[in-house]
């Protein structure tokens, strides 16, 4: 199955409700926008451009031929449903819907303007459509992981650290996606490789630097971040990625901007080519009122990315050292069946 997915409509599904306004030609199309993060944050402003570049590069200009209406959130869960609110009253054609949590505060404001979505890992589990064959309404988009994607962070770790015994999962609770990620990883681990998994639930940064902390005091434990909002902002980010450095801890992110911020390893998805895969189409949704399917793009490849050897350390007998050196950028690409795994055949 293809790690990142767009869900394509079929059958009735496609007769969106938007295509009897799509019939007026003279009238400028509209779209919203709604970031979960806070002004100033600057992977939420690369995000943004890309958007925006995107849409003209379609041959739509903002202010001319399309009204682009961004807000954002500030993380905050009642500011999010207001700016949903907000934007669902202005009437646009589409709306762009970065994240869960954003999604589903759409949700709860519109039942009939089309929705597409990015950095969901789970759209049947949140409850966004039916299957990922036939969704059932109106919102669609691409998902970020299935479960498998997950259960491989194991492997880049070892290979990172070979000396690793255990493992702790860094996980928001309140995420539904959550129990089945790290049953994934669980799984994987048990079946390849020889470590002791532990759970480690956090809601604030206290619990956060009470784990990280705690796993410097031991020897050979690693840490796994798994991908939700709660640790994406800049603050907990770098909390996390301090932590992770001061304490000598090796550790797997999902997104490539850990790295960025001081991170010795990431996998998973590049989420700028996401954003821009999807503002294709938010343009026919916005034009034509019905959905196309995706055609295989960068934003199928898993990402893998190192930190530079002189910035972790480079004992002989160091956590950190590299076990097989590698350039920053290295990527797995993705055969038609999924990812390519050295070690085994493809899921």
């Amino acid at each position: 199955m293809r790690r990142r997915q767009f869900i394509g409509l079929v059958g009735g599904a496609a007769a969106w409700p938007l295509a009897s306004r799509a019939q007026q030609p003279d009238r400028m199309r509209r779209i919203a926008v709604l970031f979960a993060g806070k002004n100033g944050d600057v992977n939420i402003d690369q995000r943004q451009a890309v958007f925006a570049k995107a849409i003209n590069e379609l041959g739509w200009t903002d202010g001319k031929t399309v009204q682009i209406d961004y807000r954002r959130a500030e993380n905050d869960v009642g500011l999010m449903q207001s700016l949903a609110k907000e934007l669902v009253s202005l009437k646009p054609d589409v709306i762009f819907a970065p994240t869960q949590q954003v999604v589903a505060a759409f949700q709860r404001e519109t039942k009939i303007i089309p929705i597409v979505f990015v950095f969901v890992a789970d759209p049947m589990a949140s409850g966004f459509v039916e299957s990922l064959s036939h969704p059932g309404g109106y919102i669609t988009g691409f998902y970020n992981y299935d479960l498998t994607i997950l259960g491989k962070y194991v492997e880049p770790l070892k290979e990172m650290a070979p000396g690793i015994a255990a493992v702790s999962v860094l996980f928001n609770p309140e995420n539904v996606v959550a129990p089945g990620a790290v049953d994934a990883i669980y799984l994987e681990a048990g079946q390849y490789h020889a470590v002791d998994m532990i759970s480690a639930p956090v809601r604030v940064d206290a619990d956060i630097e009470r784990v990280i902390s705690g796993l410097g005091k031991k020897s050979a434990q690693g840490l796994i971040v798994l991908p939700d909002p709660l640790f994406t902002g800049p603050r907990t980010l770098n909390l996390i990625t301090s932590l992770a450095t001061r304490y000598r801890v090796p550790a797997v992110y999902s997104f490539r901007f850990f790295v960025a911020a001081g991170g010795l390893i990431s996998y998973g998805n590049d989420l700028t080519e996401q954003v821009r895969e999807a503002a294709t189409y938010n343009r026919p949704l916005a034009q034509r009122g019905h959905c196309i399917r995706a055609s295989r793009s960068g934003a199928d490849q898993i990402r893998i990315d190192y930190q530079p050897q002189n910035r972790q350390g480079n004992g002989p007998h160091d956590p950190f050292d590299f076990a097989r050196p590698r350039r920053r950028g290295d990527r797995i690409g993705c055969t038609p069946s999924g990812v390519s795994h050295p070690s085994r055949s493809s899921h």
